[in-house]
């Protein structure tokens, strides 16, 4: 009998019971602090590569109250420098290669009906647009649009 007391004596009087541990309940809320590093990463690639989008063509554009063009596909672009110098798209095209360049890409398959910016430096010659406007109707091209800036 004495070896059951000893056994018993140096308990907390409740034997072999067990004591349940609280554990804190999961947190539901969501961690917005990675969903606001993402976006602000979004955001400054945006505002830097916003500007890198327009035509590559430097030019000082006249300003105009007109509303601007929706235009569901990337356009051909001329663009008319101050000095005279003439650019397809990016690539400066010297003016005698205009036209020829002009009528093999529309026999490559440059739409036609697509209609074609035209970009004209504000100090620019208005002779040297208009002549390249007329290279444009002499190879097939009937939709023209000239591109400005819009007043403030």
């Amino acid at each position: 009998m004495a070896g059951s007391v000893a056994a018993g004596a140096g308990g907390s009087g409740g034997g072999t019971r067990r004591r349940r541990s609280r554990r804190k309940a999961p947190i539901a809320d969501i961690n917005m602090t990675p969903f606001i590093d993402v976006m602000l990463c979004l955001l400054i690639i945006f505002m830097v590569a916003a500007p890198l989008l327009t035509s590559g063509v430097t030019l000082d554009l006249p300003k105009t109250a007109a509303g601007a063009v929706s235009v569901n596909k990337k356009p051909l672009t001329i663009s008319v420098k101050q000095d005279g110098g003439a650019y397809i798209n990016d690539s400066e095209t010297p003016e005698p290669n205009l036209l020829d360049k002009l009528k093999s890409m529309a026999d490559n398959g440059a739409g036609l009906d697509d209609r074609i910016f035209v970009r004209g430096d504000k100090n620019a010659n208005y002779g040297q647009v208009m002549n390249i406007m007329g290279m444009m109707s002499a190879a097939g091209y009937k939709k023209v649009a000239l591109i400005t800036d819009q007043k403030n």
